[in-house]
């Protein structure tokens, strides 16, 4: 009997756990693509606008990190804003995000957004009711006034199930590295399970436009919905390959008189 011809690798079924050497290799293809992306926005004089969002625990902070560990911060900038001030507090809703929104040549992630109203602003009481209503009856003319200036806005909601979100937030309690993220808040939050659902809820029914649609991404397994974003953040930009020319290194200068000093430096004591 003959050999049986090997067949092709078969990808991670879905469903299963994304290994790490396959996330690996797929996110390094994806962070060539975006590098691709970010030449091709500065060329152009594209404005970029991605807005996360999620529960606690759903996976935001690591999915942006995967987007941007191997691009230009002064292209992908990452907006994170803190607690408004007492001034804030005082001005129009969105005053506070808008001079941070995308310029020519610019991508700008937003973690977290002026949909906080609709979020953990509604449910844990920084709000009124009628402020979160009156907020998403006006946010998709916002949003289209936002793309009819030429920004290009994507929205992303990733979606992890209580289970999921309930080992990640017990894990950070145990975690040294990863303490700093469960503020007093996040437990407050964390059993209003279904209060956050209903108030999702209404946000997708309000805000889910035709030109400012809603993405859900599947985020139990953080792996796959990192590069499940990344691929389709990528379809939804057009965007070529800006070509260059060979790159040398120029032959670097001869010493001529130079020597190096005899200085007491302070050099770092060699631990590792």
């Amino acid at each position: 009997m003959g050999k049986k011809k090997a067949g092709k690798k078969q990808a991670t079924p879905v469903g299963e756990k994304l290994g790490a050497r396959a996330y690996e290799k797929e996110l390094a293809k994806l962070h060539v693509e975006l590098v691709k992306l970010q030449e091709w926005v500065v060329a152009k004089g594209l404005k970029v606008c991605i807005v996360f969002e999620g529960r606690d625990g759903a996976g935001k902070g690591g999915t942006i990190k995967a987007i941007t560990e191997r691009v230009s911060p002064r292209v992908f900038r990452v907006v994170a804003l803190p607690t408004p001030t007492e001034r804030e507090k005082t001005q129009m809703y969105a005053q506070r995000y808008m001079p941070h929104f995308p310029a020519a040549g610019e991508i700008v992630i937003f973690d977290r957004s002026w949909y906080n109203r609709a979020g953990v602003e509604r449910v844990m009481g920084f709000c009124s009711d009628d402020q979160a209503s009156r907020f998403l009856n006006v946010v998709p003319a916002f949003e289209k006034l936002m793309i009819e200036s030429g920004i290009i806005l994507l929205k992303y909601w990733l979606e992890v199930s209580p289970e999921e979100q309930t080992r990640r937030l017990e894990q950070r309690i145990d975690d040294g590295r990863k303490i700093w993220k469960l503020s007093p808040m996040d437990l407050k939050s964390y059993s209003r399970w279904y209060d956050y659902s209903r108030a999702r809820d209404e946000m997708f029914e309000k805000t889910d436009t035709p030109w400012a649609p809603w993405y859900v991404g599947k985020s139990n397994d953080k792996k796959r919905v990192r590069l499940n974003i990344i691929t389709h953040l990528l379809s939804k930009i057009p965007y070529e390959e800006i070509k260059r020319g060979k790159i040398e290194l120029p032959k670097r200068q001869a010493p001529g008189k130079y020597k190096e000093p005899d200085y007491p430096y302070k050099y770092l004591p060699e631990k590792f």
